[in-house]
């Protein structure tokens, strides 16, 4: 063989080695970066893993109609903070429109606890910070009220952190820190409410009515009260996940358990499996040698696939694996094609190295036009697709796009060491 030949098996090696050492669940200490290597996993989708599938309409009525694409994206921001507060390791949060409707489409999976999940989205704490009017005539249920005291335009939506602290005598409270307005109007609230009380609210309640002892130009502020480390946690961290900039509506959830998630990764598992053990059997039956070589390169394209799945990373759902199992079948299809223009050339009696650089590149054209068509069509159903469509585009494209490497590279490697004896032949 060549040099030129020996630099492409070479590669080839490599890029198999570096797939099976990602696609390994867990490696021996002494193979070079095998903690970055562990650390890579095959994320599952909520039909798989099991969780909690919530879609919530959202009211633009209020929204310029410019401005309601970014409203609904914003709200689907708070959402994503919300949950991130909540622990969910791969949470998937998209929009959709429907006709004029908007609508935000959240996926937990590993979540169980629908109640808890849908509170932590839903609840918009309401802090507010106003100032006395006439205190004086006033009973102490009525300083109580929030009607009493006087709205300074100081609120949660000036706020840049919260965040649990603990004051001297190691009791939990609330740090705030507000954004450059928030700054500015806390420093003249302060400024002008010296030796008087200035109220927090949350939720219309009183929280807390400390006395301004010196006018606060740093744009921080302490909530305090009788709080649990765990309530001035969750309330810190509900604060700095913000308000949503319009209202949402819980119109559809479902659970799917974890027993489910499971019974349908196995079955997803065995059909894929089936389904690659049937193209191997149909390739050797029809194309004996050849089918050999392409069955090899298939199990090679099924090792790369993996490894670039956990190394996007890609969430894989049903129709994800579905879009899998389409690519392996678009990948032997470009053999179908290549052994096919090879059988006809040898046919006509040319030899087998003539034979094989014919046959692949009389099969490139269809196999570039075929494989250019579908990538097209992955791209829209991901780009304008949601959900599971998403998923389903994306594993498909990437499966194509590996299909073209694997035919076009590895089982042509495969074949010229598989012919090279023959061609050895004809050379004497």
């Amino acid at each position: 063989m060549s040099n030129k030949q020996w630099t492409k098996i070479i590669i080839v090696l490599v890029i198999v080695i570096f797939a099976i050492l990602v696609d390994i669940p867990r490696l021996p200490s002494w193979v070079p970066g095998y903690k970055w290597f562990s650390d890579l996993k095959v994320h599952l989708g909520l039909d798989l893993q099991g969780g909690i599938h919530l879609i919530y309409e959202t009211d633009t009525t209020n929204i310029p109609e410019e401005d309601k694409e970014y409203a609904v994206e914003g709200a689907r921001d708070v959402i994503e903070k919300r949950v991130n507060v909540f622990g969910v390791g791969e949470p998937q949060i998209q929009t959709a429109k429907t006709g004029s409707e908007w609508r935000i489409i959240v996926e937990l999976p590993g979540i169980s606890d629908v109640g808890e999940a849908l509170e932590i989205i839903g609840q918009t704490p309401t802090l507010e910070f106003r100032e006395p009017g006439d205190l004086s005539s006033l009973t102490e249920e009525q300083i109580s009220s929030i009607s009493s005291w006087v709205y300074t335009g100081l609120s949660g939506q000036q706020l840049k952190m919260a965040r649990l602290s603990f004051d001297q005598q190691n009791r939990p409270q609330v740090s705030l820190e507000f954004n450059e307005e928030g700054t500015k109007l806390f420093k003249e609230i302060t400024e002008r409410n010296i030796g008087k009380p200035v109220a927090i609210f949350l939720d219309g309640a009183p929280l807390s009515i400390p006395t301004v002892q010196e006018a606060i130009p740093s744009g921080q502020a302490v909530i305090t009260g009788d709080f649990s480390i765990t309530e001035a946690k969750e309330l810190a961290e509900r604060l700095a996940a913000g308000a949503l900039p319009v209202p949402i509506k819980l119109i559809s959830q479902q659970h799917i358990g974890p027993t489910l998630g499971k019974i349908s990764l196995e079955q997803s598992f065995f059909a894929g499996l089936l389904g690659l053990i049937l193209v191997m059997v149909f390739m050797i039956y029809f194309y004996k040698g050849k089918g050999v070589c392409a069955s090899l390169a298939l199990i090679i394209y099924c090792l790369i696939n993996l490894a670039i799945f956990k190394l996007i990373p890609v969430t894989l759902t049903l129709a994800g694996i579905a879009g899998f199992i389409l690519s392996i079948g678009m990948a032997v299809d470009a053999n179908v094609l290549i052994f096919e223009q090879i059988k006809d050339e040898e046919e006509q009696g040319k030899n087998s190295l003539v034979a094989l650089n014919s046959g692949f590149r009389h099969a490139w054209t269809a196999i570039r036009d075929s494989n250019i068509t579908t990538l097209i069509v992955c791209f829209i159903l991901y780009e304008f697709g949601t959900g599971l469509i998403r998923g389903f585009g994306l594993t498909l494209g990437i499966g194509v796009a590996v299909s073209m490497f694997s035919a076009l590279t590895i089982t042509r490697i495969i074949l010229e060491i598989f012919y090279q004896p023959k061609i050895k032949t004809v050379k004497v």
